[in-house]
């Protein structure tokens, strides 16, 4: 009903399409002023991928603010989680606001260094985030099975060891390892100074591409795992209260493990499936399609709503 594709159906809503022209008039402008043969991104995509960061900002925020303020002190495992996705979500929103300016503008004049921790951030926000997922889903499956009671921190600081642990297993290798060695073989046009974003040359050096061929297989493979697991459960709790399940909290329970996993498979399974496809049939072409799978992932910000819409519920009960 759409049309060819995604961006073409946002491209058809009449509050976008101002957005289109807006930055239509920008791009003529900057090419006038510049003497720029051709945009780094066609306006399409930077409309499509300014509408997708926009929401993510804003709600992101707002999720925050609200979980921030809602937090009770704990020491389970599922608390000590959410508080670690809170700050990832923080930090990398911190970010969003360059990423919307870059992709209205179509130029970058915040220098390179700059260009590579925001692109990092991105995906350290990936990985940090399906981390803490897993960790959830993992514990409400055990709290399902009856092992809750192995899943308590005997004290605050064995929580925080086990979150440094992750904290410095992620940033410590994806950071400097995008500072240092993405744009070291970039072609002539990622060395522009106003060009951000654009590191694909990287995946010329066969230990880059086996590596981003593992990391894709894992998340794909677990995510599949847990989504099993977790219907298999909700088919067990199912059969076991039937037709009056939704009156039982252990069902509703089941559902809520049930969003996790469906906020994994929209973020993050199309964007992995489609970078084994990225990975292997690299052209310069692909990179705005990567940039546009690669903003869904921003969409997991929106779990703090949900924690925090759990939280003003309790509070009005």
């Amino acid at each position: 009903m759409c049309g060819r594709s995604f961006l073409s159906c946002i491209l058809l809503s009449p509050d976008v399409s101002f957005l289109f022209f807006f930055f239509t008039a920008m791009e003529e402008f900057s090419s006038n002023a510049t003497n720029q043969t051709s945009p780094i991104f066609p306006v399409s995509y930077r409309v499509g991928l300014v509408v997708l960061y926009t929401p993510v900002l804003l709600g992101g925020s707002v999720g925050i603010v609200l979980m921030s303020t809602s937090l009770k002190s704990s020491k389970s495992v599922t608390t000590v989680s959410v508080i670690n996705l809170l700050v990832v979500h923080l930090l990398f929103l911190l970010t969003v606001p360059f990423r919307i300016y870059y992709f209205i503008s179509d130029q970058w004049a915040l220098g390179l260094d700059f260009c590579k921790l925001v692109s990092s951030m991105i995906h350290a926000h990936v990985y940090l985030s399906f981390i803490f997922y897993i960790v959830i889903l993992v514990t409400r499956f055990l709290n399902y099975f009856q092992w809750r009671g192995r899943l308590k921190f005997t004290r605050v600081l064995h929580a925080f060891v086990a979150s440094l642990t992750v904290w410095v297993i992620i940033l410590g290798t994806l950071l400097p390892a995008t500072i240092i060695n993405y744009g070291s073989e970039a072609t002539t046009g990622e060395k522009r100074d106003n060009v951000c974003f654009h590191f694909g040359s990287a995946l010329s050096r066969t230990p880059i591409v086996v590596l981003n061929y593992i990391i894709c297989v894992v998340v794909l493979l677990v995510c599949t795992v847990l989504a099993s697991i977790q219907l298999w459960i909700l088919r067990q709790v199912y059969r076991k209260y039937g037709r009056v399940s939704l009156n039982h909290q252990e069902f509703w329970a089941q559902l809520k493990s049930l969003c996790f996993v469906l906020i994994m498979f929209f973020c993050f399974v199309p964007y992995h499936g489609f970078r084994i496809y990225y990975v292997s049939s690299y052209w310069d072409g692909l990179q705005k399609v990567n940039e546009v799978f690669l903003a869904f992932t921003a969409f997991t910000c929106f779990d703090m709503l949900m924690f925090a819409g759990r939280a003003v519920c309790r509070r009005i009960e």
